[in-house]
């Protein structure tokens, strides 16, 4: 099979019902070897002292790169459809982007 016959039939995917139904996570953990990107994915709530990791993905470097060049492409297209998402007190560069302050314990 030729590389046009292979994008014609296009790639299938499989999403199981259980899958399908996702997990809410308002934190990501990212760390990397020389070989691998691990994705902790956490779910941060007020007054909880311990953020729940839903979701690990591991991958290579590679599709890493790919992964964020298709993140910002739809973040672009999401902020021309609806405008500029906006971070309140967006810290500075390093430093871990929290969805709120984790110290207050407030429901």
């Amino acid at each position: 099979m030729n590389e046009n016959e292979q994008k014609q039939q296009g790639l299938q995917i499989e999403l199981t019902p259980e899958v399908a139904q996702g997990e809410y996570a308002n934190f990501a953990i990212i760390t990397h070897s020389s070989s691998d990107f691990v994705f902790d994915f956490a779910r941060v709530l007020p007054g909880v002292p311990k953020a729940q990791v839903k979701s690990r993905v591991i991958m290579a470097p590679e599709h890493a790169k790919r992964l964020m060049l298709a993140l910002q492409e739809n973040i672009g297209r999401y902020e021309r459809a609806f405008g500029p998402i906006k971070l309140p007190n967006q810290p500075q560069e390093g430093r871990t982007i929290a969805p709120f302050n984790t110290n207050k314990g407030e429901a």
